[in-house]
């Protein structure tokens, strides 16, 4: 005998086909999100206006991964990668150097340098060769307490450069490189030895015209002076490692054009544009 009732089994199959073409609906509508983790006052690289050349790179990426864009936001201090990525908050550093242990890095998308900078015009010394750097004021960046932590530490102490050398800590109100550039329009010191985006950056906005040069390292020096700067994932993530390396093969002249639009100077072959 028929029933006019429909088979409560059919009803469920046809309820559980519906919840699961809703779910991925729902899932099509989120969309993919690519996390970022980055510095919210580090410029050249971020600001949490996303108006560095890093948070730019980010844009290009998420736009060729069909992804949409969002940062955790965390000051680049002691322990960024482990209350960062390690606490699984992020999926991407845009920049990092490459070989990094504490990650999985992509290919290297550019290589830079230690530059020297000066006042455009003055005869000042740019070079470790050039006695006067052992006399004229000369700022170097300070990664800690000991000058000589650094690598431009290194190779002014092997050239002599002691009592007139001024140190800048990098951590402080305002970036190291811009407290530097001030200094050097002001005629506080007479140049300068800066890692390279961050010298093109600031000597680009400084109240005078500046030179920039790339430091080449004194023979039989140990510290490098040039690094490789890739992306970074959290180790094990070959996955999205190989779809960034991708991505930079992909939208080279797009990060290209970024890196040439904030003067970042680099010793990559084919691309070198300070010297």
């Amino acid at each position: 005998m028929s029933s006019r009732f429909p088979d409560p089994r059919a009803l469920a199959r046809c309820l559980l086909l519906a919840l699961a073409a809703m779910s991925s609906a729902d899932a099509a509508d989120a969309g993919r999100v690519l996390r970022v983790c980055a510095d919210p006052d580090n410029l050249p690289y971020s600001h949490q206006d996303e108006s560095g050349f890093e948070n730019r790179i980010a844009a290009i990426v998420a736009d060729e991964l069909g992804a949409s864009l969002q940062y955790e936001w965390q000051p680049l201090r002691r322990g960024f990668v482990r209350k960062t990525m390690g606490t699984g908050r992020c999926d991407v550093f845009i920049g990092v150097p490459a070989g990094f242990e504490r990650v999985l890095t992509t290919q290297p998308y550019y290589r830079s340098s230690y530059v020297f900078v000066w006042r455009r015009g003055d005869d000042a010394p740019h070079s470790f060769a050039d006695p006067r750097i052992a006399t004229q004021p000369i700022g170097v960046q300070l990664v800690g307490n000991d000058m000589a932590a650094t690598p431009p530490g290194h190779a002014l102490a092997r050239a002599g450069a002691l009592s007139n050398v001024i140190g800048y800590p990098v951590y402080g109100d305002r970036p190291a490189a811009s407290r530097m550039i001030k200094a050097l329009a002001s005629h506080a010191i007479d140049s300068a030895l800066l890692w390279g985006p961050q010298a093109g950056y600031f000597a680009r906005r400084a109240a005078v015209p500046m030179e920039m040069a790339i430091a080449d390292a004194p023979a039989g020096l140990q510290a490098p002076f040039e690094f490789a700067i890739a992306m970074g994932v959290a180790r094990g993530n070959a996955v999205l490692r190989d779809e960034l390396d991708a991505v930079l093969r992909h939208r080279r002249n797009d990060i290209d054009a970024v890196l040439a639009q904030y003067a970042v100077p680099r010793t990559d072959p084919g691309q070198e544009n300070t010297r």
